[in-house]
């Protein structure tokens, strides 16, 4: 499985038990979507390998507790920690409306009510306070704020994130 086909759930965050439990911080809103899970991949070096739970329940709601087949004393648990964890992306539940996921709109035109096309979505940066749609027109970057106010509709069928964008946020781009 290569990482560009799944999405990121979470990360080994520490041991459980000497028994090789250990807790997975999971990064999602619906935590008890994952709690009955067959199998995860981990991020070993460059690879994701493939883990097979024996057992997992939820734990002080952002934790999966999860006991792996094959992981069994402290020392096992210890190597996994620090890895990531993640799943296939046909595992994500379908969004509808003007909910998405980062991923599902790169490759998206944005398209402002007052100016038309603006652009096409590259990638979004999330590693700031509000989350930047990062748009390029030509040859120039637009970094445009993802804020709810700001989205009038996501149109999957047309891939197009309509907007209504404040007069003078584009235009300091151009």
């Amino acid at each position: 499985m290569h990482k560009e086909d799944c999405f990121y759930l979470g990360k080994i965050a520490k041991k459980f038990s000497f028994k090789g439990e250990v807790l997975v911080y999971l990064d999602t809103d619906e935590p008890e979507q994952y709690e009955d899970l067959e199998s995860v991949f981990v991020e070993h070096g460059k690879h994701l390998v493939p883990f097979f739970i024996e057992k997992s329940t939820l734990h002080k709601n952002d934790f999966l507790r999860i006991k792996f087949e094959d992981v069994d004393t402290e020392a096992e648990a210890d190597e996994l920690i620090g890895n990531a964890v993640y799943l296939p992306l046909e595992m994500l539940p379908k969004l509808s409306g003007n909910k998405f996921y980062f991923h599902e709109v790169i490759g998206f035109t944005i398209e402002d009510k007052r100016l038309g096309n603006v652009g096409i979505i590259q990638s979004i940066n999330d590693s700031t306070a509000q989350p930047l749609f990062e748009v390029l027109k030509g040859k120039t970057e637009i970094l445009i704020p993802m804020i709810d106010h700001f989205l009038v509709k996501i149109d999957r069928d047309n891939k197009k994130v309509i907007m209504d964008l404040p007069e003078g946020l584009i235009e300091m781009y151009l």
